[in-house]
C-alpha cells in the first residue's frame, strides 16, 4: 500500500452531531479511506486515505451528493513560457498531484492554468511556487489573504443568508400565529381565513426551511438522519396535515379539521434564529485563528537587483534581503545582517518587552519594528514560518477530538432514529388512548417531540470549547496540540521539570565575588585580573567570568601569557602578575596556602554554586562563584503549582548536594538528582507507576524521549526555535507561568464541557418526555410545537455561549 495521505476539507451545512456521524460513516464506506474526523465547531473534515485508491474529488462529490457544501476556490492563473501540448500536460500533472487540488485545466491558447482547490489544503502561493519550480512564469500576482478573505466572505455570507431568512419567517410566522390565535376576531369566511394562512405558510415552509429538508432529503438517502430531518419531518407534518385540512375539509366528521400552520412556520422561524444565533457565536470562537492571520504582513520590501521594491509577502523567497522600517511589520522569518533596532514579537510569544536586534539576532515574521531601519536574510517564508506553524498547530488542534466527546459521538449516532421511534410511538399511544379529537392530539405530541429534541447541543458541547480553549492558549503563549492533550492536562497531579534551561536560565553566570583577609583588592580589582585571565578561555566557566566583568564596565585585558590546564583551570599573566584560576586541587598541588578560604567554598557549593579559587602572584586572593541562575520567575510558578494541587519535582544531571540547594531555593520537595538524559524517560515511567498523571517540562529537544514518556509533555520554547513536534504543549516564552496557564486553562475547558455535556444530555433527557405529554395525565399539561422550538433554538445556543466564556480567561501572571 502507497503511504497514507491527509486531505482537510472545509464542510457547510452541518447542524448537528449526526450529521458528524453521517459525513463519517459515509466517508468510511469509500475504498481507500482509512481514518474520517469531521469536528462540527470547526467545519472541518479531516481525512486519512490510500492516495491509489481514492481521490480527494471523490470525498469532496460524496460529501456533496449527501447534502452537504465542501467550498472549493477556483483561481485562474496567467502563465508564460508554455509552447506546445506537452507544456500543457507538465503542468497539469505535476499541478493535479499537489494535495488539495482537486482538478487542474491549462488552455495553451489562452496561456491560463483553471486550478480548483481546497483553501484549506494547500495556498495559493503554494500553487505559483510550484509552476515556477518546474519552469514556467506566473504573470499575477493573487495574494492568499484574498482566499481568507473569500473564506471569511462565505461565512459572513451563511449569516446573512440565515439573517434574511430570519426575519422572513419570523415576520411572516408572527402575522400567522396573530391570525390563527385571533381567528374569530377576523372579519372572513374560516376556509378564506385557512386559505389565506396557507398562501403565507407556504413560502415559509418551502423557502425560508427549504435548507433543513434539502439536507433532511440527503441524508434518507444515505440511511442516515440528522437534526434536520428531525425538523423536516415536524413541520412537514404540521403543514401537509393543515393543507389537507384547508382543501380537503369535507372530508373531515363536522368541527373536527384544524390547521397548524403558526405551528409549521414558528418553528422554522425559531429554528432559524437559533442557527442564526449559532452561527454568530460559532464565528465568534474561531476569533484567535482570524486574528493570528490577520497578523500577517501582506507585502515586503526587498533588495533586488540592487534596488529596494514591494512585493508581495507570498513571492518572498529564502535568501532575500528584506529592509525593515521603524512602525513596519517584519514580513517573514530571517537573521538580521544589517542595522539595529527592538521589536515587539508579543503578538507571537507573548512576551511584553521589546527585544533587541543586532546583526546576527534572529527575528519573526509579524513581529513589529519598534525604533530602527534594518536588513536582515530570508530563512523561512510561507508555511515554514513560525507564525504559520502556529496558525497550523492551533487550526489542527482545534480540529481535533477530545475522548471526553466520544460518549456525544456515540450517542448521536443513534439519537435521531430513537427520537423518531419515540415520536411515532407518542402518536400511536395519543391516538389510541388519547381524548378526542384523538388524531390532532397525537399529530401535535409527535411534532412536539421531533421538534424538542436537540443532537446539535450534544455536537456542538466539546469542539467549540476546544476551539476557544486552543485559541486563549494561542493568546497566552501556549500553544496546545491536540484536544486530547488539553484534556489530560487537567488530570495531572505530578509536575516534572527539568532544571538546566527550564528552572534555570540554562547557562553559567557570575554571582559571587569574595576577596581573601589582608590581600589588599577589592572585589572589582579581583574581578577585573580575573576577568583579564580568562578572557583567552573557551570554557564556559570562564566566559561567565568575562561576562560578569563586562557586566560591571570593567577594563578587561587580553592576557599576555595564558595556558588552560583540563581539569583544573587555567594560568595566565596580566599586567605583569602571575594568575591561576581553578579548582582545590590545582591550588593544593601548587603549594598555595588557601588562606582559610575553605569554608567559604564549601558555603558557596551548598547553595548549587560554583566556587573557584583565585590565586595572585602564589598566594590565595580570593573565590569566585558562577552558577546556573535560576529564573527569576521560577520559585511563584513553582508555588503556583503547588497551589493548584500539584506535586513538583525537579529532575537533573547535578549532583545531589547542588541539586537540592536549588530545590530549596525554589520550595521545590522532591528531587531526582544525577540522572542521565537518556534515564529521564525511566524516572517518568516511574512516577508513573505509583499512579500519578505526569506532566513533563523540558526544552523539547534533549528531553524528548522523556516527554513522550509522560502523560502531557510540555517544551519550553523560544519563539524562534520552537520544537513543536516533541511535546504535546507548546510554551512560546522561556516564562514557567506558562505551564500554570496551561493546566489552569485546561480545567477550565474541561469544566466548560462538563456543563455543555450536562445540559446537552439533561435538556434532552427531560425534554422529550415532557414533549410526549408526560405532564398530562397528572397536570393536564402539553407542551405547544412552539415552545419546543424554542427550546431547542436556545439548547445550542446556550451550550456555544456557555463555551464563549472562556475568552474572559486570563492567563497566569
Amino acid at each position: 500500500m502507497a503511504q497514507s495521505k491527509q486531505v482537510t476539507m472545509p464542510v457547510r451545512g452541518m447542524t448537528c452531531a449526526s450529521c458528524v456521524r453521517t459525513i463519517e460513516r459515509n466517508l468510511l464506506r469509500l475504498d481507500g479511506v482509512l481514518e474520517a474526523n469531521v469536528n462540527l465547531a470547526t467545519e472541518r473534515a479531516t481525512v486519512e486515505f490510500d492516495p491509489e485508491r481514492v481521490a480527494p474529488s471523490q470525498m469532496v462529490a460524496l460529501v456533496e451528493d449527501i447534502g452537504y457544501g465542501v467550498p472549493e476556490e477556483t483561481v485562474a492563473i496567467s502563465i508564460g513560457g508554455m509552447t506546445c501540448a506537452s507544456c500543457v500536460r507538465t503542468i497539469e500533472r505535476n499541478l493535479g498531484k499537489l494535495d488539495g487540488v482537486l482538478k487542474a485545466e491549462v488552455n495553451l491558447a489562452t496561456e491560463r492554468a483553471t486550478v480548483t482547490y481546497l483553501p484549506t489544503q494547500i495556498t495559493l502561493a503554494e500553487i505559483r511556487q510550484l509552476i515556477t519550480d518546474i519552469g514556467y512564469e506566473v504573470r499575477d500576482t493573487t495574494g492568499d489573504g484574498e482566499v481568507q478573505d473569500r473564506e471569511r466572505a462565505a461565512r459572513e455570507s451563511e449569516i446573512q443568508d440565515l439573517r434574511n431568512k430570519l426575519l422572513f419567517s419570523l415576520g411572516i410566522g408572527a402575522v400567522i400565529f396573530v391570525l390563527s390565535m385571533g381567528a374569530d376576531l377576523v372579519p372572513l369566511p374560516r376556509q378564506a381565513l385557512w386559505i389565506g394562512l396557507f398562501l403565507l405558510a407556504t413560502p415559509v415552509q418551502f423557502w425560508a426551511g427549504w435548507r433543513y429538508h434539502r439536507a433532511a432529503w440527503g441524508a434518507l438517502r444515505h440511511g442516515s438522519a440528522d437534526m434536520n430531518v428531525l425538523v423536516s419531518v415536524g413541520t412537514n407534518a404540521a403543514y401537509f396535515y393543515s393543507a389537507f385540512a384547508t382543501f380537503a375539509t369535507g372530508l373531515f366528521p363536522a368541527g373536527t379539521a384544524h390547521v397548524y400552520y403558526d405551528t409549521s412556520a414558528m418553528i422554522i422561524a425559531l429554528i432559524t434564529l437559533g442557527k442564526f444565533l449559532e452561527a454568530r457565536a460559532k464565528g465568534q470562537t474561531s476569533e484567535a485563528i482570524r486574528r493570528l492571520m490577520d497578523l500577517r504582513a501582506k507585502t515586503a520590501r526587498v533588495i533586488r537587483d540592487g534596488q529596494e521594491v514591494d512585493i508581495p509577502v507570498e513571492a518572498v523567497r529564502v535568501g532575500d534581503v528584506v529592509v525593515v522600517r521603524p512602525g513596519e511589520k517584519v514580513p517573514v522569518d530571517g537573521t538580521v545582517i544589517e542595522g539595529y533596532s527592538t521589536v515587539d514579537e508579543s503578538m507571537v510569544t507573548g512576551e511584553s518587552i521589546p527585544v533587541e536586534k543586532t546583526a546576527g539576532s534572529s527575528i519573526i515574521g509579524a513581529a513589529i519594528n519598534k525604533t530602527g531601519t534594518f536588513k536582515f536574510q530570508a530563512t523561512r517564508v510561507g508555511k515554514d514560518t513560525v507564525l504559520a506553524q502556529i496558525i497550523q498547530l492551533v487550526e489542527e488542534a482545534q480540529g481535533s477530538k477530545a475522548p471526553i466527546q466520544r460518549l456525544a459521538d456515540q450517542i448521536a449516532g443513534v439519537f435521531v432514529p430513537i427520537v423518531i421511534g419515540l415520536a411515532l410511538i407518542t402518536f400511536g399511544v395519543w391516538f389510541v388512548f388519547g381524548p378526542q379529537p384523538a388524531f390532532v392530539f397525537a399529530l401535535v405530541n409527535f411534532v412536539a417531540v421531533l421538534i424538542i429534541a436537540c443532537p446539535c447541543a450534544m455536537g456542538l458541547a466539546t469542539p467549540t470549547a476546544i476551539m476557544v480553549g486552543t485559541g486563549k492558549g494561542a493568546e497566552n503563549g501556549v500553544l496546545i496540540r491536540s484536544g486530547e492533550a488539553l484534556e489530560i492536562a487537567h488530570q495531572l497531579d505530578s509536575i516534572v521539570l527539568d532544571k538546566t534551561g527550564t528552572l534555570t536560565m540554562g547557562q553559567p553566570a557570575l554571582t559571587d565575588v569574595l576577596v581573601a583577609n589582608g590581600r589588599g583588592l577589592s572585589d572589582r580589582q579581583l574581578l577585573r585580573l580575573a576577568a583579564s585571565a580568562e578572557r583567552g578561555s573557551e570554557h564556559p566557566l570562564g566566559e561567565a567570568i568575562v561576562a560578569g566583568g563586562k557586566a560591571q564596565s570593567l577594563d578587561i585585558l587580553d592576557p599576555s601569557q595564558f595556558e588552560a590546564l583540563p581539569g583544573y583551570g587555567i594560568r595566565a599573566q596580566v599586567e605583569g602578575h602571575n594568575l591561576a584560576i581553578g579548582n582545590r586541587r590545582m591550588l593544593v598541588d601548587a603549594g598555595i596556602h588557601l588562606n582559610g578560604l575553605e569554608a567559604e567554598a564549601q558555603r558557596l557549593s551548598a547553595e548549587g554554586k560554583t566556587p573557584m579559587y583565585v590565586a595572585v602572584d602564589g598566594e590565595a586572593a580570593g573565590l569566585i562563584a558562577v552558577a546556573d541562575t535560576v529564573k527569576p520567575e521560577a520559585a511563584a510558578a513553582v508555588k503556583a503549582m503547588r497551589d493548584l494541587g500539584l506535586e513538583v519535582t525537579m529532575i537533573t544531571g547535578d549532583n545531589a548536594r547542588t541539586a537540592q540547594a536549588i530545590a530549596n531555593q525554589l520550595g521545590i520537595d522532591r528531587v531526582m538528582a544525577e540522572v542521565l538524559p537518556q534515564q529521564k524517560a525511566a524516572q517518568v515511567k516511574a512516577l508513573q507507576a505509583e499512579g500519578k498523571r505526569v506532566g513533563m517540562v523540558g526544552d523539547g529537544i534533549n528531553d524528548a524521549p522523556a516527554l513522550a514518556q509522560a502523560d502531557v509533555g510540555i517544551a519550553i520554547g523560544t519563539g524562534t526555535d520552537v520544537a513543536m513536534e516533541a511535546a504535546d504543549i507548546t510554551l512560546m516564552r522561556g516564562d514557567l507561568q506558562g505551564v500554570v496557564t496551561a493546566i489552569r486553562l485546561s480545567r477550565a475547558t474541561i469544566r466548560t464541557i462538563r456543563w455543555n455535556l450536562v445540559w446537552a444530555f439533561g435538556y434532552n433527557t427531560l425534554g422529550i418526555p415532557l414533549a410526549a405529554g408526560a405532564l398530562y395525565p397528572f397536570f393536564g399539561l402539553l407542551l405547544n410545537p412552539i415552545l419546543a422550538a424554542g427550546a431547542m433554538a436556545f439548547s445550542s445556543v446556550f451550550v456555544v455561549t456557555n463555551s464563549l466564556r472562556l475568552r474572559g480567561f486570563q492567563g497566569a501572571a
